[in-house]
């Protein structure tokens, strides 16, 4: 056999360079950021090409090494979700529990002290999912979700707190699940949910009015831990003629001084 003949098995494989390394983990985590926001039941390979713009072989690539290191698994025949890397890291029911009890006297404080309503959220994939609310002493409350209650992530001011919260690429991926959805809410679009946002970041605090309910205007922040990482979002709603502008600022004020007041932080 000719020495300067190489069978298969002893090609060496060229090494990706950094560029080619960096493309590679952007579309996994982008595939990730779609498993996490996509439903209970998962996603199908289809909808992660839609939402990703990847081919369908290069969504099963990914998935394939996603699957083997644990961080996504199937969750039925076609469909995929988080896997059990992600569960640990994900709030269990329990965790949710605990949660709810640590922000309890939160909104208590803010409850208390603006007379409204106030409202405590988590993320559940693209939803957002209610956890903890308190019922202030003004005649006239503005009960818009109950314990329990899911709604996409966005359309109310907790869960649009927790959402502007998020890198670029998760509320990309959170707004492409929910697109269908998003008309139900008073007329809401990814358009406009990208507006409100981009002007939550720039404000410091959510504000939506009009969307999940009508003549109601309400106030959110999202609450992080001592390691800044986003556990959260928390509100008050009100009607909109007791929401003007300089008492929205001082709920808000509220909001920060009842979360840092109970061991939690706020942006």
């Amino acid at each position: 056999m000719n020495e300067n003949v190489c069978l298969p098995d002893e090609i060496t494989r060229r090494k990706p360079s950094a560029g080619e390394e960096s493309k590679t983990l952007s579309r996994g985590l982008a595939v990730m950021d779609a498993v996490l926001a996509g439903p209970q039941e998962g996603m199908r390979v289809a909808e992660l090409c839609r939402q990703t713009g990847l081919e369908r072989a290069t969504i099963y690539r990914l998935l394939a090494a996603l699957q083997e290191a644990r961080y996504v698994t199937l969750v039925s025949r076609y469909r995929y979700g988080p896997g059990e890397r992600w569960k640990a890291l994900v709030p269990c029911s329990k965790q949710r529990e605990d949660l709810a009890q640590r922000l309890a006297p939160v909104l208590a404080a803010i409850s208390e002290g603006c007379g409204d309503a106030a409202f405590a959220v988590v993320r559940d994939g693209g939803l957002s999912h209610c956890i903890a609310r308190h019922v202030g002493s003004y005649p006239i409350q503005i009960l818009v979700i109950q314990v329990g209650t899911r709604q996409p992530l966005g359309v109310g001011a907790a869960g649009l707190a927790l959402l502007s919260a998020l890198a670029d690429r998760e509320v990309e991926a959170v707004l492409d699940v929910n697109a269908p959805a998003l008309a139900l809410y008073g007329g809401m679009t990814q358009q406009r949910l990208r507006l409100l946002v981009q002007a939550t970041r720039e404000r410091g605090w959510s504000l939506v009015g009009n969307h999940a309910t009508q003549n109601v205007l309400a106030v959110g922040l999202p609450v992080c831990d001592a390691s800044g990482d986003v556990l959260a979002g928390i509100s008050v709603a009100a009607t909109e003629n007791r929401m003007p502008r300089e008492r929205q600022r001082r709920i808000v004020q509220l909001m920060r001084k009842s979360l840092r007041a109970h061991g939690f932080d706020a942006f």
